[in-house]
């Protein structure tokens, strides 16, 4: 069964995507790549107060109404809830949000894609100008990461600029577009500051990585 980041994009957009990367990469000795996550994290924490909270707002609703709010029954039905609510989790983990603060969000998904990063292996590019597209569904972020060679050239903020433009993209429903628009400019950059050599060759993947 495919996850949410494999199906996020048609397959007539993953072709497009990559035919970007590919144009990219043929002006620049840089790498581009870009990989799609359902989820950062799984935030347990979230997942163990939302059913502690929610089994328990609703043991309370149903002892009131139907057991003459009964102490023993609202104990009893606590505890059969919770369960249930941890299988509702699982399968709507879009819930786990509203018990996670933005900060939260916001670290995991940095550490997600910091962690794609070394394990995709980017920072092994000759040049050290590997750059990650990284989008994590479930936070609905995105973060680009560069490689030292990059940092060198492009800070930070720009590249948070990208980012931001190809969330904006997703939520309003143009993801693919954005994204492509996005590497494009981001290619443009590269090509300025570590234009093509001989020699060179692809050193990562120009398909959508996912998991």
């Amino acid at each position: 069964m495919k996850n949410k980041a494999e199906t996020f994009f048609s397959e007539d957009e993953k072709k497009k995507v990559e035919e970007t990367v590919h144009g990219v990469e043929c002006c620049t000795i840089g790498e581009v790549a870009v990989m799609v996550v359902s989820s950062s994290d799984e935030y347990r924490e979230a997942t163990v107060l939302g059913s502690v909270l929610l089994g328990s707002g609703i043991s309370l609703v149903v002892s009131e109404a139907f057991l003459n709010a009964s102490l023993n029954y609202f104990i009893l039905l606590s505890f059969l809830f919770f369960p249930l609510m941890w299988v509702l989790f699982k399968y709507m983990p879009a819930l786990k949000t509203a018990f996670v603060g933005r900060q939260r969000l916001e670290e995991a998904v940095r550490e997600r894609a910091l962690r794609a990063f070394y394990e995709k292996g980017l920072y092994k590019t000759k040049a050290n100008t590997g750059v990650l597209f990284f989008i994590s569904l479930l936070e609905h972020k995105v973060w680009v990461l560069a490689d030292k060679g990059i940092y060198e050239k492009v800070d930070q903020q720009t590249l948070n600029s990208f980012a931001l433009s190809v969330s904006r993209g997703i939520k309003e429903s143009r993801g693919c577009d954005a994204l492509c628009s996005s590497i494009a400019e981001a290619g443009k950059i590269l090509a300025k500051h570590f234009p093509l050599t001989a020699g060179d060759t692809n050193e990562l993947p120009n398909q959508i990585m996912t998991e």
